[in-house]
């Protein structure tokens, strides 16, 4: 399984200090089945602690997940901003998950080089 993050997210990412390596662990327990919320539709909310923290008070990551695709984090926030996603932002994350998770190989590498989705690599941290 390749992951990936968009653009928009690896921005949130890269502010937050959240290192690829994190998203790893991260997508590797939703691809176990040990996620912290199933939103349906292929969207799965995860949290990740934050680096001085634990969980409940790091932050919420989004991640569209289909067993035998790939991953894509599309999406994150700090629990202190927000407590949850809107019912309208879900309903656009699973057309987004239908969307992503349908990507052949082609549209992926068409998306990679136009910068609009990264592959998460272990070795990366960012910073």
């Amino acid at each position: 399984m390749r992951v990936f993050k968009t653009k928009e997210f690896a921005r949130f990412a890269r502010k937050a200090a959240l290192p690829d390596t994190e998203l790893l662990k991260a997508a590797s327990a939703v691809a176990d089945g040990r996620w912290d919320a199933d939103l349906g539709g292929n969207v799965f909310k995860q949290r990740i602690a934050r680096a001085s923290g634990g969980k409940s008070g790091g932050f919420r990551i989004i991640v569209l997940f289909k067993v035998g695709a790939h991953s894509f984090f599309v999406h994150g926030f700090a629990k202190s901003h927000k407590a949850n996603i809107s019912p309208k932002e879900l309903k656009a994350l699973r057309a987004l998950a239908d969307l992503m998770l349908g990507l052949d190989a082609k549209a992926l590498e068409k998306a990679s080089t136009a910068g609009e989705i990264m592959e998460v690599y272990e070795d990366v941290e960012e910073g």
